[in-house]
């Protein structure tokens, strides 16, 4: 592919194409192809996913490195940030000190990847999605599918606007509306999460009575970690040597963001509790994950190369702390000063340097293609309700809420399966029963020690 599209003699990039085949005897001729989250995540990585999914019962599936991902030439890895990463774990996470090492991480990154005549400027959404639409001129194929997931979905609606030949339907799962996301966006998304997480709580006798009042607990300790954080050693989810952990403010708030792996939202409420009666196991455990990165897995370079220029221009550092202010009003402003998964990210991009691309990328997709929405009522980092809101522009949207999932949906619930089988076999009519009868599966409860 052409590293830079509207420049004439620009070098070119090489992309990694993996196409599994249809599990079915009979496949349809109609592929599907997939779109990575992060930016910056690993496509390759979520191939056994996809077919533990089953997304490729009855279609073959394609799927690409995005440019500068992990098996792409050249890759925007950054082993600098990965060893700040680790490093972090035991610093304060709102830290001006901290804020600092990951710049200085940043820069060095940044200018290693430029010395070696990178264009950072052409890692961007809109050159994204013409590589997709040129892989299938590439290979042939008359129409696809299109899957996105988180940033998928962005690049999902930006391919869908700007390329619509040969898309048959689109699928976006965890939504991220390219006319809306930015810092700001993320407290959004942050509250409607931890907030739903919370009321099923509410809604589970069990978890009510044992966990009243989470969200006066949740506040009382960011603001309690804030001011006092606590310094713990602690042994990886992972096993392994103990590492030094910081729990603070910050660090509470986005390890309930990150759902999933080191922090089920099934254990929050206990987790809140436990934490409140002196013992920050759980959550230091959980960031002490964090500790042994995989060097070179993730693609740094193209996600501070999208978020700096599509994610990050028009809101200033009041903005965002104003946004955070109105979702979590009571926390510490040093908390609520930086996104959620992207701290100190205006200082960082002041280092990254690459021009504004918001008039040309903040855009709605209006589109009659049929489309599935996909949204986990848990999903703290893509809020559940941007997830119809997108649907408003595609009137041939069906949109589809999972209880009790976080974030990247389909492959948490066969319920959210079964819907994309019959979404991709047929695209107007979708059998979306099966979400009826679901709810989020109960809470862990712990032994309340005031009555053992």
């Amino acid at each position: 592919m052409p590293e830079n599209r509207s420049h004439r003699g620009a070098r070119t990039i090489r992309l990694t194409v993996v196409v599994v085949p249809a599990t079915s005897k009979k496949p349809t001729g109609d592929p599907v192809v997939f779109m990575e989250g992060g930016p910056g995540g690993d496509a390759i990585g979520a191939i056994p996913f996809l077919i533990a999914s089953d997304v490729n019962r009855d279609r073959d599936l394609i799927v690409m490195t995005q440019r500068g991902g992990l098996y792409s030439q050249p890759n925007l890895a950054c082993p600098e940030i990965d060893r700040f990463n680790a490093r972090a774990v035991g610093l304060p996470y709102d830290a001006p000190s901290t804020g600092r090492l990951l710049v200085r991480a940043a820069k060095e990154c940044r200018d290693r990847l430029t010395a070696q005549g990178i264009d950072l400027r052409s890692y961007n959404t809109t050159e994204n999605a013409a590589d997709f639409a040129d892989l299938r001129k590439a290979l042939g194929i008359k129409r696809w599918n299109v899957y996105g997931y988180s940033y998928g979905t962005d690049l999902g609606l930006t391919y869908l606007r700007r390329h619509p030949e040969g898309i048959r339907s689109l699928t976006i799962d965890s939504v991220v509306p390219p006319q809306i996301v930015s810092l700001p966006w993320a407290w959004d998304s942050a509250q409607e999460g931890i907030n739903t997480i919370f009321a099923a709580c509410e809604a589970q006798p069990a978890c009510k009575n044992r966990y009243p009042d989470l969200s006066r607990t949740l506040t009382e300790q960011v603001r309690r970690l804030e001011a006092n954080p606590l310094r713990l050693s602690v042994a990886p989810p992972g096993g392994g040597n103990p590492v030094e952990v910081v729990l603070d403010g910050g660090t509470l708030v986005n390890l309930l963001v990150t759902d999933g792996g080191a922090m089920p939202a099934a254990d929050v409420p206990a987790a809140l509790d436990e934490l409140a009666r002196g013992n920050p196991e759980r959550f230091a455990r959980a960031k002490a994950a964090g500790a042994t990165p995989v060097i070179g897995e993730f693609a740094h370079g193209l996600t501070h190369s999208v978020a700096c220029s599509e994610w990050v221009p028009g809101y200033s550092k009041s903005d965002l702390l104003e946004a955070g202010r109105r979702a979590f009003p009571g926390w510490p402003d040093t908390v609520l000063a930086h996104a959620p998964q992207l701290p100190f990210e205006h200082d960082l991009c002041r280092v990254w340097n690459v021009p504004d691309r918001t008039a040309i990328q903040r855009v709605p997709t209006v589109s009659t293609v049929p489309t599935l929405i996909i949204s986990g009522t848990f999903d703290a980092k893509t809020g559940a309700s941007w997830g119809p809101y997108t649907g408003r522009t595609l009137p041939r949207s069906t949109a589809v809420l999972i209880p009790g999932i976080g974030h990247f949906v389909v492959p948490q619930s066969p319920c959210a399966q079964s819907v994309l089988s019959s979404f991709l076999a047929r695209p107007n009519a979708p059998d979306t029963g099966c979400v009826a009868g679901l709810a989020p599966a109960p809470f862990t409860i712990t032994p309340d020690p005031e009555r053992t």
